[in-house]
């Protein structure tokens, strides 16, 4: 099966990503400690003058204007005014735990902060705030360039509430943007005179780097009109392509792994295509629809399923343990079922598996059942019984479903 999944970067990496394709962005200083953030402050009171600075956490979600760090009354986005100010403001978010609406309750530890010049300054014509994303349309089979004049931290309420403020430009996967495209987005965007000019360059120069960097998502929001006509990226949110990782190598390192989920990176080491869930029974099958289809059983037989894994065609002793282990890392677990159906993958090679782990990690103190279908399942069903271990076999599926109903019940 091939593996899809992708690669989330922080805003301050994906900003600098669009620096490299010449598109404008809110210049800032990414920094791990309040006083790397003094100094970043200082840095861009000498470049750009303002007295004003945005301390932002960098974590892999969204929401961090309207989120909050726990125990403290400090939000994830903050203007300070001094550098005294800045420096109170990274104290309280570096270290923190910010909640907003796509961390849910447990929220993300902020590790980094980005220093960010101020673009809110005076000059001779009004500012305002657009938002811009291109993503791949699958029902179309393109790519699709959305955006609106109303920009800013409430893009979910302006699609839900108004959903004619948002328009759509769809792209052919195999051509560029077309001069007359970018030009129909910042008329639609009510620009005129010079902004009108730097909109479509930025949003030419912006799909050029969506498709060259393989981005999988790329959204701007706010995408800002200064008051001197500039057109910015202020915030950007962009993940690429896992498997084209192998032609960005520098991309690949960018990579935070301390924002990731620690039993899919190390599920990842083994090859095996695992998501945590938050079920009860753990569940290791071969094969991405068997898969699906395993943890509907589980739901109907009264469990929830812990956890989407599929070794793949070519699993052996080895990933079949790692998978065990990665499992029983899962304090909810309460059973394993393994689902496996024998055609490419040999069902003793598994049932060996089953076997090795078991002995390798010690004790389980939670059931394990077994399911073997296909090549060479009946010498895989004497291995496991005369293994002596406490292990249950299935023949039909039916019976590996009662046998988790009585696990979990």
């Amino acid at each position: 099966m091939r593996k899809f999944s992708i690669m989330n970067l922080h805003e301050y990496q994906a900003k600098q990503l669009l620096k490299k394709f010449n598109v404008p962005v809110q210049d800032g200083i990414a920094c791990s400690t309040p006083t790397e953030a003094e100094e970043a402050y200082r840095q861009i009171h000498t470049q750009y003058g303002g007295k004003f600075a945005v301390v932002k956490a960098q974590i892999h979600a969204g929401g961090r204007g309207k989120g909050s760090i726990i125990g403290k009354d400090q939000r994830g986005v903050a203007v300070g005014k001094s550098a005294e100010d800045v420096v109170r403001i990274a104290t309280n978010i570096l270290g923190g735990t910010l909640v907003t609406i796509q961390t849910g309750p447990t929220g993300k530890v902020v590790n980094k902060v980005l220093v960010a010049q101020d673009v809110y300054y005076d000059g001779p014509n009004p500012v305002k705030e657009f938002y811009l994303s291109i993503l791949m349309d699958r029902g179309k089979g393109q790519n699709v360039i959305m955006y609106s004049t109303e920009g800013g931290m409430n893009i979910e309420d302006v699609a839900h509430n108004t959903p004619e403020k948002i328009f759509k430009e769809w792209v052919y996967p195999g051509g560029l943007l077309q001069g007359y495209q970018a030009r129909k987005i910042a008329f639609n965007l009510g620009l005129s005179g010079e902004s009108f000019k730097n909109c479509v360059k930025f949003v030419t120069n912006l799909y050029n780097a969506y498709v060259s960097l393989d981005c999988g998502m790329l959204e701007i929001n706010p995408l800002f009109k200064t008051s001197d006509d500039k057109i910015i990226a202020v915030d950007c949110k962009m993940n690429i392509d896992d498997n084209a990782l192998m032609r960005h190598p520098d991309v690949a390192t960018l990579r935070d792994l301390s924002e990731e989920d620690p039993t899919e990176v190390e599920a990842g080491k083994y090859n095996l295509n695992f998501v945590k869930l938050e079920g009860n029974v753990g569940c290791m099958v071969n094969g991405a629809g068997l898969a699906m289809a395993t943890m509907d059983m589980i739901k109907l037989s009264g469990g929830e399923p812990a956890n989407f894994l599929d070794v793949g065609g070519t699993a052996n002793a080895q990933t079949v343990e790692a998978g065990f282990r990665i499992i029983l890392k899962d304090p909810m677990v309460k059973a394993i079922l393994i689902n496996i159906f024998g055609g490419i993958v040999r069902c003793d090679r598994v049932a060996q598996g089953v076997i090795d782990a078991y002995k390798s990690i010690g004790t389980i103190n939670i059931p394990i059942i077994v399911r073997l279908q296909g090549t060479n399942a009946d010498v895989a069903k004497k291995l496991i019984d005369e293994s002596g271990l406490k292990v249950e076999s299935a023949i039909l599926l039916s019976e590996a479903a009662a046998l988790v109903n009585k696990a979990v019940a």
